[in-house]
């Protein structure tokens, strides 16, 4: 078991030292920075022309957009008075209806909205006095 085993390279092919790389030839390195300085400008070209793009189509939009706000805006604001206006309305309407069915405004509004008379009150008749004096200077007095 402790027995030395032949190794088996040398029965089937003979041990190859490691070859050397070859070192490839040096490139010049002056060609290769202009080429990675265009390739960098010509990317920085084509995304100032994006940014310029999208800055054109982001001033065309709100240019269309703005006039369409500011009537938007006008509108909303008509609505709000309209809305205020409404509101008055619809408060005087609901104290007008609370009113109208009190059971003790009940004489007050028959009076108001008909010619009917509590037999308890009595008619106050305003006249005018000054029509009342110069209708006694036009008339001419008799002389007996």
């Amino acid at each position: 078991m402790n027995a030395i085993q032949p190794s088996r390279h040398s029965s089937e092919q003979p041990i190859q030292q490691p070859t050397p790389k070859r070192l490839k030839s040096p490139r010049p390195k002056r060609h290769l920075r202009a080429r990675s300085y265009q390739v960098m400008a010509l990317e920085t070209t084509a995304k100032i022309g994006v940014n310029v793009a999208l800055t054109v189509a982001a001033v065309s939009a709100l240019t269309q957009l703005l006039p369409y706000h500011w009537s938007q805006q006008e509108k909303l604001r008509a609505i709000r008075t309209e809305v205020s206006l409404a509101e008055t309305r619809v408060s005087t309407l609901k104290a007008d209806f609370s009113r109208n069915f009190d059971p003790g405004q009940t004489n007050q509004i028959m009076q108001q909205q008909g010619y009917r008379f509590d037999p308890n009150q009595r008619r106050i008749v305003f006249t005018d006095q000054q029509a009342d004096s110069s209708e006694s200077l036009d008339v001419p007095q008799s002389s007996p």
